[in-house]
């Protein structure tokens, strides 16, 4: 078999080393690689809790973020209690500018978790910028179409 066809037929090894590799593949930076050995490995353990997490996180970190607001979501249709689950739904779904969504997950995972300072200040940015469409009437998700672009320099690029 010619190292082509090898690589069509999957990694090699045991699941439990795919998932390994995954997270070695996460710890270096190579999100896109990880997701990639993931969705293999969902396929062939498509009922794993650990997998599923480890993949969400892949591809939010790839910045997939409609398949990490899918990956998150199948996540919380086996585990509703996963604080975890919820705090990453909340985090793709601000990245997506669904912010309403994104402010109830957020608001679940800190419930959850209040000690956990990263779920507070997620859930804070996103109350003021709901605070601050909603004070500007503004709508309160998606882009703002026809505002003026205004770069880091104070330049009106619109």
């Amino acid at each position: 078999m010619s190292s082509c066809e090898s690589s069509l037929a999957g990694p090699t090894g045991s699941p439990y080393e795919w998932y390994q590799r995954a997270q070695d593949l996460l710890a270096s930076g190579n999100s896109d690689a990880a997701a990639q050995l993931l969705e293999r490995l969902l396929e062939a353990e498509p009922g794993s809790r650990s997998v599923l997490e480890a993949y969400a996180r892949a591809v939010f970190d790839a910045r997939r973020y409609g398949d990490a607001v899918s990956a998150f979501g199948a996540l919380l249709e086996v585990a509703p209690d996963d604080d975890y689950a919820h705090f990453g739904m909340g985090m793709s779904l601000w990245r997506q500018q669904e912010f309403v969504l994104a402010r109830d997950h957020l608001s679940m995972a800190f419930v959850m978790r209040p000690d956990r300072t990263e779920y507070g200040k997620a859930l804070s940015q996103v109350k003021a910028t709901l605070r601050a469409r909603a004070a500007d009437q503004l709508p309160l998700n998606g882009p703002l179409s026809g505002q003026p672009i205004i770069d880091v320099y104070g330049v009106d690029e619109s």
